[in-house]
């Protein structure tokens, strides 16, 4: 496949995710990553939907900035930052081959995927209880939350694709749904920066500028596109048949990464 070819693929593969995106609010940048890497390289990819994720999260952000909950943005930021500086040594500093770092991302990708599957199709609901939950367990919870934000600022900092598991924390501590959707954008906002700058700094956008430019440019467009269908598209159909639909590209996906890391193409 040419350069051309791989290219246009990689629209669509930013205009298909991001509809997804608009349409379950999540899954967007963890969905488009494997396929991007492999239709345009690794840094391409990375810095790429990095900005993306950046563009979009202001869009929300503008939209919802009085339902922002300031104290969580203050409580995710500074530990996810920590989990980055780690996911950037990995990238930058140690000696990982590319194999060993896609089959990373694709285990983590099939890892959400189940955990997706299992709790939107599987897992009943508990009953609420009027026993209050013993100290022991609530502290245990607490720090378990807060390594899970580690963990999410690890693999952010290595393929800016930490969402799954930062969803997983304010699922738990962001219970109204525009709370939920300004505070991450807003943390993604910080976070992304950050990244960008390392990007930067790292010299992501010396080599070949101009095609970075070029492919920026056409990817923010693809995502304004996106974004408009998919909220069309969610006022009209299931959201859990998209739901399936997601999580099955997604198995896709990081069985790609899977072949593509092995040489089967």
């Amino acid at each position: 496949m040419n350069d051309t070819a791989k290219l246009i693929l990689f629209f669509v593969v930013i205009l298909v995710s991001n509809i997804i995106q608009a349409i379950t609010g999540f899954a967007g940048t963890v969905l488009a990553m494997p396929f991007s890497i492999i239709l345009v390289g690794g840094n391409t990819a990375r810095v790429v939907l990095n900005i993306l994720g950046i563009a979009a999260s202001i869009g929300v952000v503008i939209l919802n900035r009085r339902s922002i909950n300031w104290r969580q943005v203050l409580i995710i930021t500074p530990i996810m930052l920590v989990g980055m500086g780690v996911g950037f040594v990995i990238i930058h500093f140690a000696q990982v081959s590319k194999q060993i770092l896609y089959f990373i991302l694709a285990g983590f990708v099939l890892l959400f995927t189940a955990i997706g599957v299992y709790t939107t199709f599987i897992r009943k609901p508990k009953e609420p209880s009027l026993e209050e939950e013993p100290r022991s367990r609530v502290i245990a919870k607490e720090v378990f939350l807060y390594a899970l934000l580690v963990v999410a600022g690890v693999v952010h900092g290595m393929f800016v694709c930490g969402g799954p598991l930062l969803i997983v924390y304010a699922t738990v501590k962001l219970k109204d749904r525009d709370e939920f959707r300004s505070t991450l954008s807003m943390v993604w906002i910080v976070l992304n920066t950050v990244n960008l700058i390392r990007d930067i700094v790292a010299g992501a956008f010396n080599e070949n500028m101009g095609r970075m430019m070029m492919t920026l440019g056409i990817s923010l467009a693809v995502l304004i596109a996106a974004l408009l269908v998919g909220n069309l598209v969610a006022k009209k159909l299931n959201k859990k048949v998209f739901m399936i639909i997601t999580y099955v590209l997604m198995a896709i996906s990081a069985v790609s990464l899977i072949l593509n890391a092995c040489g089967v193409f």
